[in-house]
């Protein structure tokens, strides 16, 4: 009976508790590197210029005070707190030696970016249900999408991403981490960072498995539905002009849909032992900055509100200065 809190104390005491970790990331490709620390830091103030820039105009110009721009507007601003979890730390260690991070900060890390991830999957679907509501049914709009909804919609996103960013991360970081503390990673993804524990993990991933599928396979499918339904009501308007209209408003939603859905489900929705390091870094890279930088070109580009909304308050303040 004396024998188990012995052999208790005996593993305790030989294994060795993580306190930081690794963060190697594009440390293999050597001088590479220095070149894509130009274009990353080129990438990323691109993304904030970018989403800067739509909020600004949103919030400048009343005629884009409507819920689809609401939405964009909280949309752009998570996706920017998004990148500034993850890009000023890996532009750091681009050229630093120790690429370490604490193993509170790891974990810090992964919430917040976690949390806005998982807020943009929500507010991707929240969209999708705007735009259904809009075009399937334009007379109840105004009662379906009021402010008090918008408010509460926005509010549940946030509220929803990081409740559940908290409980991956508490799976995570409740395993036990002995001497392996290589995160083959630029940042502290999932994965990498399950697969360093020291114990069986195969139930806390299952639970991860079932978080991710509430939070990316069900709103890409209420998604789906919704452009689903919307399709229906446009093939039936009866104008070529009128259809096109609907039809591009619809656009630059859905392939911001495609692109953030299918390289997030790809990462997330399979088992921690298919982790491949360097495919999985290039799917990543493309989540982490190409779509957050997709979002305002796709919709200042592709959406003529908002250029028309971007020249008005450069014009205002071009008059501005003349008067100054």
């Amino acid at each position: 009976m004396h024998l188990l809190p012995f052999c208790f104390q005996v593993l305790a005491e030989n294994v060795t508790m993580v306190t930081e970790f690794l963060l190697p990331g594009f440390s293999s490709l050597g001088d590479i590197q220095l070149v894509l620390f130009v274009v990353f830091l080129f990438l990323y103030l691109a993304i904030l210029s970018g989403n800067v820039t739509i909020v600004s105009v949103i919030h400048l110009d009343k005629s884009l005070h409507t819920p689809m721009y609401f939405f964009l507007g909280i949309l752009s601003t998570s996706e920017t707190c998004y990148t500034f979890v993850i890009l000023p730390k890996m532009l750091v260690n681009l050229f630093s030696v120790a690429r370490t991070i604490s193993f509170n900060c790891c974990a810090i890390q992964m919430f917040f970016f976690l949390g806005f991830a998982i807020t943009n999957c929500l507010l991707l679907g929240v969209m999708g249900y705007d735009r259904y509501a809009a075009i399937c049914h334009p007379l109840h709009y105004p009662i379906l999408m009021s402010w008090q909804v918008c408010g509460i919609l926005g509010a549940l996103c946030g509220i929803g991403g990081f409740l559940a960013s908290l409980t991956v991360v508490y799976l995570v970081f409740s395993l036990p981490f002995c001497s392996a503390n290589k995160v083959n990673h630029y940042f502290c993804d999932i994965s990498p960072v399950i697969r360093l524990a020291c114990t069986n993990t195969d139930a806390h991933e299952f639970v991860i498995f079932i978080c991710g599928v509430l939070v990316l396979v069900i709103p890409f499918l209420f998604i789906c539905v919704s452009y689903i339904c919307i399709l229906r009501t446009i093939l039936k308007i009866p104008s070529a002009e009128g259809r096109r209209k609907a039809f591009s408003t619809c656009a630059s939603h859905l392939t911001v849909v495609i692109i953030h859905y299918g390289c997030a489900s790809y990462i997330y929705l399979r088992p921690t032992a298919n982790y491949v390091s360097n495919k999985d870094r290039l799917v990543t890279v493309t989540y982490t900055i190409v779509t957050p930088l997709l979002n305002p070109m796709v919709y200042s580009l592709r959406n003529k509100d908002v250029q028309v909304a971007i020249r008005k308050v450069l014009g205002k303040k071009g008059s501005l200065k003349l008067y100054a």
